[in-house]
């Protein structure tokens, strides 16, 4: 993508989140959410992820993680979902943020509001560089997992069991592999005033962010932070 381009849409997203900041503090979206903690499980395999973060785990990562819905809406009605994961890489942060989407293509690259979080295909929407090129991650919920869309009934269901996701790569065009497995339950501690997510400043090892994916994202993101 040009680079005026990709400037142009973060400066507008920019504008976007600013207004919202004028009604709505101190996120803009995903106001409300439960927190969760768990392990990210990386699955044994005989070829390289392409993301080092998984490929060089030598046990069960520790995470903790948020669910959200963006808009705020309603419970009654659709929303797009929001999971945030953070675990540790070596001492420093290393954040994934995905969001109900699609699955295949090109769904897989746009925004779709669910009722339930429970069944939901969540992914980065946009490219990571891998070590071995451009990478879609995705997680993806057991659809035999119903779960409730009210956060406070959605709490307690995961206080009472765990959530399974299997976590996926796949090139931005291509088939989905698995590469391990979320495993999350609703955190006691549900204070999530300081919990804050950045997939590109946090990239696990592994991944990076493209230019272009910089110039739409993080415009936004600090004008939130500023908050």
């Amino acid at each position: 993508m040009p680079a005026a381009v990709s400037a142009a849409v973060g400066a507008a997203l920019r504008g976007v989140f600013a207004a919202i900041l004028l009604v709505r503090r101190p996120r803009p979206i995903h106001a409300h959410g439960v927190v969760l903690e768990g392990m990210l499980v990386p699955s044994p395999r005989v070829s390289s992820s392409g993301i080092a973060w998984f490929d060089d785990a030598a046990a069960p990562i520790r995470v903790v993680a948020r669910l959200s819905r963006s808009v705020g809406l309603p419970a009654a009605l659709p929303d797009v979902w929001g999971l945030a994961v953070r675990g540790d890489a070596e001492g420093h942060a290393a954040d994934l943020e995905l969001a109900t989407t699609g699955i295949g293509v090109p769904g897989r690259f746009a925004l779709v509001p669910r009722r339930s979080p429970g069944g939901a295909a969540y992914t980065a929407l946009l490219p990571s560089r891998g070590d071995a090129g451009p990478l879609l991650l995705a997680a993806l919920a057991d659809r035999a997992t119903p779960l409730p869309s009210r956060l406070a009934d959605l709490r307690a269901a995961l206080a009472d069991a765990p959530w399974r996701l299997r976590v996926c790569v796949a090139r931005p065009v291509g088939r989905w592999h698995p590469v391990g497995e979320l495993v999350l339950s609703a955190a006691a501690d549900q204070d999530d005033r300081a919990l804050r997510f950045d997939a590109v400043e946090n990239a696990p090892p592994g991944i990076g962010a493209y230019g272009w994916v910089r110039r739409i994202r993080q415009p936004s993101y600090r004008r939130a932070r500023r908050t």
